[in-house]
């Protein structure tokens, strides 16, 4: 059972992880020149809203394996890496590496949260739990344990309507056994409440039940943050939106969807959205740096309408998913660069999706299967919760070459060279050589 639940946990991705694999339609500019759309103002930056004291911004998610899979001292191997950048971690309360919480009514399991929740405490995180998905009976299966074909078929299912109370009292129970946890995601992605994303979401159903669940974990934990919609925004080369750019279009209905929630809710600490740089179809737009701007449209779009909300991205993604690779290095540089556009664009929180597995290649991952050694994509998450946590002053550092991008603050600067080839910039009145998509970071 525990590993199917993991395979279908892996798969359910909504696209490739942050370090997946994946192609570039648009390619990489020829030698010795810029990008097809470096950025108009590297420096610009926008004001934060305000966060708790030492807020890390940056942390992951979970998924269907982690740390707490494999061996102790394993875990221990792990959870000591991560307490030297203590950062926020997410898990989800059923599917992604947990089994069902509630296998019948008012019968509980807590044995994976326990076990997820008890490496957050020992690597030092910030937990944060996301309250989906639900247990079966409440979407027309069958009580007890979930099947394996109810996983791979129905976990992306909402709850029906006439259980919305449940799933309510399901997520104040969780609330009420983890106080250490003050932070929660309502539901993921409109899962059953937007299945054909060229029509609108039911977003009146997804607002009822977030209302209800709203209100169960206030009145279990009045201490409790609770925040949504957690919608996922497409974005498409061509079509009717309101938001556009160079990288594309965001779907309308989208947009619709957060509208209405955000209009209906009885309330929210911050706002919560992913998505990711490629367009649906795999498309870079005009290249794999340039469509990264999409992240910071977004953001400036959501804090335009909710004020001083937070804004949450809870997923976050830019490589294709068409079939093809990129080699480490690049990877890792469009990694960097679309963390740059979060932090500039005064993103509250980002949650890097893990794609962990417990043995082979794994592309992306924070650590490494078998040892437990931090891999580079955890290094740098690591890195940038160190240098630019959300409070972190962001001063405006320009670069001679508009293919080294620059993220600074007062006591460290973060360059990144976007082309495939060497080039030689002067950044902060300093002369720097990078190799090609090298990330390099410097004291000041």
């Amino acid at each position: 059972m525990v590993a199917a639940v993991m395979a279908v946990a892996l798969a359910l991705a909504s696209c490739s992880p942050g370090g997946g694999t994946g192609g570039a339609t648009g390619g990489t500019p020829p030698a010795g020149r810029a990008s097809a759309a470096p950025p108009p103002e590297q420096g610009a930056i926008a004001e934060p809203p305000p966060v708790d004291a030492g807020w890390p911004r940056w942390g992951f998610t979970h998924t269907g394996v982690s740390a707490n899979n494999v061996t102790p001292d394993f875990e221990r191997t792990v959870a000591g890496t991560l307490a030297r950048t203590p950062m926020l971690q997410n898990q989800h309360i059923m599917g992604f590496g947990a089994l069902n919480p509630e296998p019948r009514p008012g019968e509980f399991f807590w044995e994976d949260l326990d076990s997820r929740l008890g490496l957050m405490r020992e690597s030092g995180a910030t937990p944060v739990l996301t309250l989906c998905c639900a247990p079966d009976w409440m979407k027309g299966g069958p009580e007890g344990p979930t099947e394996e074909s109810a996983w791979k078929q129905h976990l992306e299912d909402a709850p029906y309507p006439e259980h919305y109370d449940d799933f309510a009292r399901l997520a104040a129970a969780v609330a009420t056994r983890y106080t250490d946890v003050k932070y929660f995601m309502v539901w993921n992605e409109l899962k059953g409440f937007w299945r054909d994303h060229s029509k609108p979401a039911d977003f009146k159903g997804y607002t009822e039940l977030y209302n209800k669940v709203y209100a169960a974990v206030k009145a279990a934990r009045p201490d409790a943050q609770v925040g949504g919609p957690y919608i996922g925004f497409d974005s498409d080369s061509e079509g009717a939106s309101e938001l556009r750019g160079p990288w594309g279009v965001v779907n309308q209905n989208a947009l619709d969807a957060f509208d209405y929630w955000f209009k209906h809710k009885k309330g929210a600490d911050f706002v919560v959205v992913d998505g990711a740089s490629p367009t649906e179809t795999h498309e870079l737009r005009p290249d794999e740096f340039g469509a990264l701007g999409k992240f910071g449209a977004v953001t400036a779009w959501l804090r335009e309408r909710t004020g001083d909300l937070p804004v949450w991205w809870s997923e976050w993604y830019f490589v294709p998913e068409d079939g093809t690779t990129w080699d480490e290095p690049r990877r890792l540089a469009v990694q960097a660069v679309s963390m740059m556009e979060l932090a500039r664009a005064g993103v509250a929180t980002a949650l890097y999706w893990n794609p962990q597995a417990k043995d082979g290649p794994c592309v992306g991952c924070m650590w490494a299967p078998r040892t437990g050694e931090p891999q580079p994509s955890g290094t740098l998450v690591a890195e940038f919760a160190r240098w630019f946590p959300a409070g972190a002053e962001l001063e405006a550092v320009a670069s001679s070459d508009p293919r080294v991008r620059v993220l600074a603050q007062p006591r460290e600067l973060l360059m990144v060279n976007t082309a495939d080839a060497p080039v030689s910039a002067t950044v902060d009145g300093r002369q720097v050589s990078l190799q090609p998509y090298e990330i390099k970071w410097s004291g000041r």
